[in-house]
């Protein structure tokens, strides 16, 4: 399993069997190659309220050795921007994952807008992760999300304080 773990507020402290011991703090995105077996513990890193998102994504092949990254993505980085953090081959300073999957994360306030191309045959998902904007004309609020099969762009636009998460997959991904 490919797991990834977006922190939104405070710290989730990590710990695993291959002696990685470290903080995720916002900002930063982790990615964990369970792969042909690890142990970890994961927990608030101090006492105050974590919320993170954990995603987890099945390999393209089974038996893979177990591996660990982190990255920071300023807000700099995503202000009016869709932010490559995660992709198979780690492009862009991108954590990889062993997958064909690109996962895209932003940040839109006022009449900012930004858009991802698809390829033929691509899907795109799109979660809000918090605050409000339209995606291709449709309003989402935090929480909501829009899978989109037959597009060939995603348009985020007109955001509200909101952070967004666009996941562009292969249809066998």
């Amino acid at each position: 399993m490919e797991i990834i773990s977006y922190v939104l507020e405070g710290a989730l402290s990590h710990k695993d069997s291959m002696n990685n011991e470290t903080v995720i703090r916002p900002g930063e995105v982790q990615c964990m190659t369970a792969g042909s077996g690890i142990s970890h513990s994961e927990h608030n890193h101090v006492a105050q309220t974590t919320h993170f998102l954990q995603i987890w994504i099945v390999p393209s092949r089974i038996g893979l050795k177990p591996s660990y990254e982190q990255r920071e993505y300023p807000d700099s980085e995503k202000r009016v921007a869709l932010r490559l953090v995660v992709s198979e081959t780690g492009e862009c300073n991108s954590v990889s994952v062993h997958q064909d999957v690109r996962i895209y994360a932003g940040l839109f306030t006022g009449e900012e807008k930004a858009r991802l191309e698809l390829a033929p045959g691509r899907i795109a998902y799109v979660h809000v992760v918090r605050g409000a904007l339209s995606v291709n004309d449709t309003r989402l609020v935090a929480g909501d999300a829009a899978k989109f099969t037959i597009e060939r762009s995603v348009c985020i636009a007109y955001g509200a304080d909101a952070e967004v998460l666009v996941f562009d997959l292969s249809p066998l991904s």
